[in-house]
């Protein structure tokens, strides 16, 4: 009986210890795989580390491959997007001619019909001729000879000196004086030397399609109400075809002409009233630019400037500005009260203020501000 006890008790502490071995194997196995975690997240850490790194740089990183995508269809596209503006603009010009001239020449006074085909032709020119030259004209690169530029900073992407508010461009690969963005509608950047192209070809394609609208507002209605017509008695045509009798005689049919004339004139004014709408905003928006003295990419820019140097108590001055009108003096390159007419009324050639290296004061600025960025 005792053996019996004694081989148990024996077997029992046999038992104990195994577990007690298990337990420690267990143990250190977890601590080892804890080691191997902490020390490779070490050595990552350590490969990794930035100090510059925050939210907005993981983020970007993790959009690169959407941004490259978006750079390559806008680079290939935009020569679509530029046949897609010729193609609609001369849409609407050639319904102006062939379905809406031949009625205002019938029916409006001779006074309405001098305001419309003064104003209509002068608007035309305006659009075409900015409009051309806002995708024909460079808007500008700095040279790649470090030796011309001194006092700059490098690009990071064409390694090449770039100096103050040039930015690069992803699409156009290469760097960009005063760059606003890249245009997909143009092909082209917006910059220094096309700038006042843009906002011009904007303004004027603005007025024009708004001065569409309010002309053709009560022959769209018109035009609207015979569609609807046509509609309905196409629709009493078809019955009557169906229930043909000797008696009856099926309702008048439009002509293709006539069918033709209304719905161009609801497409002119549809079109018209959404372009004035979109593009509308957008010149609004360029324009509260202007008159700040900084382009798109710099709002951005100030912006951070301005919250950063507000934590500290002082105040973000753009150096760039020189007042709201003295900016637009600056922006449209208006030296004399004549320039008005012959530089911004008429269309015009005329270079702007400086070659987008430097940043000297304009001769047209009537006092100078301090150059700072902060006071």
């Amino acid at each position: 009986m005792r053996s019996r006890q004694r081989m148990f008790a024996a077997v029992m502490r046999l038992l104990l210890k195994c577990l007690r071995l298990g337990r420690r194997r267990r143990f250190r196995l977890v601590r080892q795989v804890e080691q191997l975690w902490f020390y490779g997240r070490l050595c990552l850490r350590s490969l990794l580390y930035n100090s510059f790194t925050n939210g907005d740089v993981v983020l970007d990183s993790l959009f690169e491959p959407v941004y490259w995508l978006v750079d390559h269809i806008t680079r290939w596209f935009g020569v679509v997007f530029v046949a897609l503006v010729i193609g609609l603009t001369s849409s609407i010009v050639a319904i102006v001619y062939i379905c809406l001239l031949p009625l205002i020449l019938q029916t409006y006074t001779p006074a309405w019909i001098c305001w419309h085909l003064a104003y209509g032709h002068w608007n035309l020119i305006m659009i075409v001729f900015h409009y051309y030259m806002a995708i024909t004209t460079s808007p500008g690169h700095p040279p790649q000879a470090k030796n011309d530029l001194t006092g700059i900073s490098i690009c990071r992407k064409c390694i090449a000196p770039k100096p103050a508010r040039t930015h690069h461009c992803s699409i156009c690969n290469r760097c960009v004086l005063k760059m606003d963005h890249h245009c997909p509608w143009l092909n082209n950047c917006v910059g220094h030397y096309n700038h006042r192209y843009f906002f011009s070809f904007c303004l004027f394609m603005t007025m024009g399609c708004i001065y569409c609208s309010i002309s053709g507002w009560e022959m769209f209605r018109d035009a609207y109400a015979a569609i609807e017509r046509m509609k309905l008695l196409e629709k009493e045509r078809q019955q009557v075809a169906a229930n043909q009798t000797y008696y009856q005689t099926p309702p008048p049919t439009f002509s293709f002409r006539q069918r033709a004339f209304h719905k161009s004139v609801v497409y002119l004014w549809v079109l018209c009233s959404s372009v004035a709408l979109a593009l509308g905003a957008l010149t609004l928006w360029h324009a509260a630019l202007i008159t700040r003295g900084e382009t798109s990419i710099e709002r951005h820019i100030n912006r951070k400037e301005r919250q950063r140097l507000q934590k500290k108590g002082k105040v973000f001055r753009n150096p760039y500005s020189y007042g709201s009108w003295d900016n637009w003096k600056v922006f449209l390159g208006v030296d004399v009260p004549r320039h008005w007419l012959t530089r911004v009324l008429l269309p015009s050639p005329h270079l702007p203020h400086g070659t987008g290296l430097s940043w000297d004061l304009p001769p047209c600025v009537t006092e100078q501000r301090a150059p700072l960025l902060a006071i």
